[in-house]
């Protein structure tokens, strides 16, 4: 069904700061690179001042926060999300993070540390549960 939903995808106009058609914003848009047929859920919050690499295929839940820069704590890093991997709904990615390729993270989870590829993840902070 994936394929089929996206065989028409075209890249969206991202204005900084601004929300797009389908209610998401991204803040530092020359530090983010778009993959592919990407599905991005609305009220989702992209800060990709310090790099956010999104590969072809993945699917962001709405309501998720991603940052790339940390105003609490200063931190800051470039976050990968790997091909086909699935973000869950109100999940929060932090600076520096990498899910791997196809891995799934479960909605409303907090990840914190490098997910490997293939597995599913979710929690406060997201931990593996299992390989798919």
């Amino acid at each position: 069904m994936f394929q089929k939903r996206f065989k028409n995808w075209k890249k969206p106009v991202i204005k900084d700061g601004q929300l797009t058609k389908w209610n998401w914003m991204v803040q530092g848009v020359s530090g983010l690179k778009l993959g592919k047929k990407t599905d991005i859920g609305a009220f989702t919050y992209i800060n990709a001042q310090a790099g956010v690499e999104i590969g072809d295929r993945v699917e962001i839940g709405g309501g998720c926060h991603i940052y790339s820069v940390s105003t609490i704590d200063g931190k800051k890093g470039k976050i990968v999300l790997g091909e086909g991997c699935m973000i869950g709904a109100h999940s929060v990615v932090m600076p520096g993070v990498k899910v791997g390729k196809n891995t799934v993270v479960g909605a409303c989870s907090l990840v914190n540390k490098d997910l490997p590829a293939g597995v599913i993840a979710f929690g406060c902070p997201a931990k593996v549960i299992k390989k798919k």
